[in-house]
């Protein structure tokens, strides 16, 4: 199948077969991001994700894990999710688990009963872009919802069978507030239990809504110490057990674009300057973490 747009996955999902439904992201107005800025939202016909199914198995494809893409696949209906699921169990039968990414509105179209029925049928990891515990970073970065929100719709998930990985952004409060923002994230965490956490430590690209805030004055970014601050502090104060990962760049502010992450490494353009990556199991590996980072200051 040909892959429109540029491949976004996070770092659990490497090893994954990629499967998309959609093109684009149907919300496509978070201000820091500029992923999806130059396509249209569509699902792809039911006939075309048909096709790439039987691709697969026709190679000899037996992927124990697949990952629906694109941006926000689970905003598609119960109904077409589960006649997808229905062609993964029919030509991928070693499929052991489906993720995708979601916002919180699209788990929260999903009846009790259907999150239920695609929790039994393998459905059972979602990622979810949390970003930060603070509702005014929410509010001003223009996501589509708050922390109590987010907490109702993760307790539905979780009842029904499924899981979750956060997206979080060190760095997403500003300069000066590295200290609150990692105590109010950390908190989210700790009270929702996600089994991962992926920190896309915000670099700011020009060509996106918040690049031209920060021309404006309207945000003043974070620098590269208060970030790398901010998620030692952050991982200090998780008291549950989980898979993280974090990402640092630092950019040429006149031309940079935003990195996409594919497996394990990142692809950079030419105008970033600098990154750093840190991995690890929580609470096992914190004081590698934390050392990796003390490296990286």
């Amino acid at each position: 199948m040909d892959y429109e747009g540029r491949i976004c996955r996070t770092p659990g999902e490497r090893g994954s077969f990629k499967l998309p439904i959609s093109v684009g992201c149907p919300y496509n107005a978070c201000a820091f991001c500029d992923l999806f800025k130059d396509l249209k939202y569509r699902e792809l016909p039911i006939d075309q994700i048909e096709a790439e199914l039987v691709r697969v198995r026709d190679v000899g494809g037996t992927p124990k894990r697949i990952m629906l893409g694109d941006g926000n696949a689970f905003h598609s209906s119960f109904e077409r999710l589960s006649d997808i699921i229905g062609l993964i169990e029919k030509y991928i039968p070693s499929c052991e688990l489906i993720s995708s990414d979601a916002s919180v509105p699209s788990i929260a179209s999903k009846t009790d009963d259907e999150l239920a029925w695609l929790a039994a049928h393998h459905y059972t990891l979602l990622y979810i872009g949390v970003e930060s515990g603070l509702d005014d970073v929410l509010a001003f970065m223009n996501k589509d919802h708050d922390n109590a929100e987010l907490r109702r719709q993760v307790a539905r998930l979780q009842a029904a069978g499924i899981e979750f990985g956060a997206h979080i952004m060190t760095g997403a409060a500003g300069a000066g507030r590295s200290d609150e923002n990692a105590r109010a994230t950390a908190q989210l965490i700790n009270e929702t239990h996600p089994v991962s956490v992926c920190n896309f430590s915000m670099g700011i690209a020009p060509a996106t809504t918040l690049g031209a805030w920060v021309e404006e004055g309207r945000f003043e970014p974070a620098s590269r110490q208060e970030c790398l601050a901010e998620e030692r502090l952050l991982l200090e104060l998780i008291d549950i057990p989980l898979r993280f990962e974090g990402f640092h760049f630092d950019y040429d502010r006149e031309n940079a674009n935003c990195p996409s992450c594919t497996g394990n490494t990142a692809e950079f353009n030419d105008f970033i300057t600098d990154w750093t990556h840190t991995a690890g199991t929580l609470p096992h590996d914190l004081g590698k973490l934390l050392a990796e980072l003390d490296a990286a200051s």
